[in-house]
């Protein structure tokens, strides 16, 4: 094994990811905690065992404690997220109660030497929005721009680095296009229409930003997942491949980056408001699926993606646990010459197992990335906490936190994972003596190779 130090910018942010409806606790008036309730009375399985979220990790009453524990892991940075529905529970109406702790929270991070990264929408929202259509309501940019305003206003000495809208494709494919999430609707078409109102929401929120505060640097977070051609020799399964990525990734790389519009198989639509209303671009990647041609499958085009056999993979649905495809994602981006944050990247883990292997792993391609030139600027570990993991809720097998958390009791544990990533972050390197101590079975990926032999002393 050779030893050695990969060693990161002085400046590069360490940091975690958090989300307000996974770590907030009674977060009672969005459409999550409504469809929670429901499914929980209806017994029909819609999230894990029918729990739901409760006290979550009950930051809404003690978010400083787990402030001060990033402080004492060596973290400079966090990204959380504000909740729309707390801000404004009614159309127009807001909450200055919620607004104040939110100043609170982000006050305590900034004591304590930690740089905030607020997101202002993460998958929830208002129970009122949700009932006038969502994300499909062509409104819905208005009312979050009129939202973001009033954030923008209230927090904006605290804040200045806004992420507008986590995964927006995500969202959209969830709740519109698989139907598993609320709302729970099912289209293609759908699928795409949300996912424009969701890019326009966020060009009207990044007009508004910089309108506000001069300094402001706005960007989003962008779930990139990989797809591979189920059979690499197959022309066909290549061409699935290509256009899955592009339905997922190519539309929104055009939209922001060219301001066009052009899901595969529409005609192409001029949006100049889209373009160039990025500041910086936040990368959220986890897995890679495989794709391949499904005859019986219409509603997609026949084209359909899953889990790879015969590889890594993580559980339930997960796909394959790739991290040289953290490094061909950095890498095929520094091309747009913008600013790039790594704002998602964890594994779900029980006991802990896998996950300090996982970061050893995906750090070193980060890592290479910077090296070749792209311009990786910090680094979010989902999560620092175990949380509410949306529709798989409590279940053991989706922990992503570096603090293990007891949900009834609310007690933390400092992980074997959460004492490596302190001591990368504390020192601004990644090294095979950290790999020993933490995640040998990673040595032989990451330290390949064996060390230099000393050269004799010279003889008098």
């Amino acid at each position: 094994m050779a030893e050695a130090t990969f060693t990161f910018p002085p400046d590069f942010r360490w940091g975690t990811a958090t989300s307000a409806h996974q770590v907030e606790g009674n977060n009672t008036q969005n459409d999550w905690w409504a469809w929670e309730q429901e499914g929980q009375r209806l017994g029909d399985g819609r999230v894990f065992a029918n729990q739901v979220s409760g006290l979550a990790c009950n930051w809404w009453e003690n978010a400083e404690a787990d402030i001060a524990q990033m402080a004492k892991m060596g973290l400079n940075a966090h990204r959380m997220s504000v909740e729309w529905s707390r801000i404004e529970p009614t159309p127009a109406f807001w909450d200055e109660d919620a607004i104040d702790r939110y100043r609170q929270i982000l006050g305590a991070m900034r004591d304590a030497g930690i740089e905030p990264m607020v997101t202002l929408h993460h998958f929830t929202n208002p129970q009122w929005m949700a009932g006038q259509g969502g994300w499909a309501n062509a409104e819905s940019v208005t009312w979050f721009a009129r939202y973001v305003r009033k954030v923008v206003d209230s927090l904006s000495d605290l804040v200045d680095l806004w992420c507008t809208v986590n995964e927006p494709g995500i969202l959209a494919e969830m709740g519109y296009y698989r139907g598993i999430w609320p709302p729970c609707q099912k289209g293609l078409g759908l699928y795409f229409d949300v996912y424009l109102n969701l890019l326009r929401a966020h060009a009207a929120a990044y007009e508004a930003i910089h309108e506000l505060q001069d300094g402001a640097r706005v960007g989003l977070s962008k779930a990139m997942r990989g797809f591979k051609p189920r059979r690499p020799g197959s022309p066909v399964d290549r061409f699935v491949a290509r256009t899955i990525d592009d339905a997922a990734n190519g539309i929104f790389i055009r939209a922001l980056m060219e301001g066009v519009w052009r899901p595969p198989g529409r005609r192409a639509q001029p949006l100049p408001e889209l373009q160039r209303t990025l500041d910086w671009l936040g990368v959220s990647y986890y897995h890679r699926y495989e794709s391949t041609l499904k005859l019986t499958h219409p509603g997609g085009m026949f084209m359909e993606y899953g889990v790879p056999t015969g590889v890594e993979i993580g559980p339930d649905t997960w796909g394959e646990i790739h991290p040289r495809g953290l490094y061909d994602l950095l890498a095929q981006l520094k091309r747009f010459e913008l600013p790039l944050y790594v704002t998602e990247n964890g594994r779900p883990d029980e006991v802990d197992e896998h996950r300090p292997r996982f970061i050893v792993e995906h750090l070193h391609h980060v890592w290479r990335a910077i090296i070749v030139g792209a311009p990786v600027m910090g680094y979010y570990f989902w999560s620092l906490v175990d949380n509410f993991e949306w529709a798989r809720a409590y279940n053991p097998s989706f922990r992503f936190g570096l603090l293990e958390v007891d949900v009834e009791s609310q007690a933390r544990r400092l992980k074997t994972s959460g004492e490596l990533y302190a001591e990368i972050c504390k020192t601004g390197t990644l090294s095979s003596d950290m790999a020993r101590r933490h995640a040998p079975d990673a040595l032989a990926s990451v330290f390949p190779g064996e060390a230099p032999v000393p050269l004799a002393r010279a003889e008098t």
